[in-house]
């Protein structure tokens, strides 16, 4: 699992910053989900190191433009760019009218199936290796945080040893793997926990924007090994955070703190705090730590593996 930063700018474009969009690199599927989809998104993936035809999911916080202007765009290119695959869309009430609203008046008829899902708090999206669900923020439109947790998958296989026993290659192994029990045609039984190693532990990412402390923040983060939250503001505007909905550096870092993450990613900073101004990124880097030591900021084509935790 591998997080790209494609725009880590709240409410408009800088130079060095577009609009929001992380993506989530899940190279064992072949696949990117893409989490909000500013305007100029699909200019940002030809500039990574991305393929715009491995997008199959694209989870859509609230309607803001700034996070929303992007997305008919690229569906259309999708479209016009032979995507094999589906597309499914996520994102609050009104989204699905959005889609359907474009598309007619500006005649988009895509070549690849769409599905466009109005969300509500809990499940959103689950498979046999993942699992998407979402709780509720607040700003000041319905907005929600989405957290990504991956399943615990076996540990490893001592193919070796199974061979030292005489256990014949196939589906037997398939079965041992998945720490079946199994007994051969002469008798000797097998427990497919002595041939595997330890479990690993299914990776977690949360993504929070636009939000200003609310506990639901903290409890959808709860035990995350990233966490991925807005800082809009710096501890000097405060009131313009509490006016707008918007998180300051130290509350992202507090709703860290209290939901015992493993790391935090601090993105969606306003324009205001451009390094040499009195107040920059290195302020709000050093106001986050203060509450959270782990944290950093990120900017636009930064991207980081998430680890396995202990």
């Amino acid at each position: 699992m591998r997080i790209t930063f494609l725009g880590t700018s709240a409410g408009v474009p800088t130079r060095a910053r577009n609009v929001s969009c992380v993506a989530l690199r899940l190279p064992q599927r072949g696949e990117v989900w893409l989490f909000d989809c500013g305007e100029g998104t699909q200019h940002q993936l030809l500039r990574s190191d991305l393929n715009i035809s491995q997008v199959s999911r694209i989870f859509i916080t609230h309607m803001h433009g700034d996070h929303v202007y992007g997305l008919m765009g690229l569906l259309a290119t999708c479209g016009m760019s032979g995507h094999a695959r589906g597309v499914s869309v996520y994102g609050p009430r009104g989204i699905g009218e959005y889609v359907r609203e474009v598309s007619r008046r500006t005649q988009l008829h895509t070549s690849y199936p769409l599905e466009v899902r109005e969300v509500s708090e809990g499940t959103v999206f689950e498979d046999e290796e993942f699992a998407v669900r979402c709780a509720p923020l607040k700003h000041r439109l319905p907005a929600f945080g989405y957290r990504v947790d991956e399943r615990d998958r076996p540990g490893h296989f001592d193919v070796e040893r199974a061979r030292a026993e005489g256990i014949p290659p196939g589906p037997l192994y398939g079965r041992l793997k998945r720490g079946e029990s199994l007994t051969l045609d002469d008798g000797r039984a097998f427990d497919g926990a002595d041939f595997c190693g330890p479990a690993l532990r299914g990776r977690s990412v949360v993504y929070c924007t636009d939000t200003i402390y609310c506990r639901s923040a903290v409890e959808l983060s709860r035990g995350a090994d990233l966490l991925i939250h807005e800082a809009t503001f710096a501890e000097a505007d405060e009131g313009l955070a509490v006016r707008s909905t918007h998180s300051t550096a130290g509350m992202a870092a507090r709703v860290a703190r209290e939901a015992g993450v493993r790391r935090l990613m601090l993105t969606h900073f306003s324009p205001r705090y451009f390094p040499g101004n009195q107040t920059g990124p290195d302020d709000l880097l050093r106001e986050a730590r203060a509450v959270f030591p782990a944290v950093e900021l990120a900017h636009d084509f930064l991207s980081v593996d998430v680890e396995r935790g202990e």
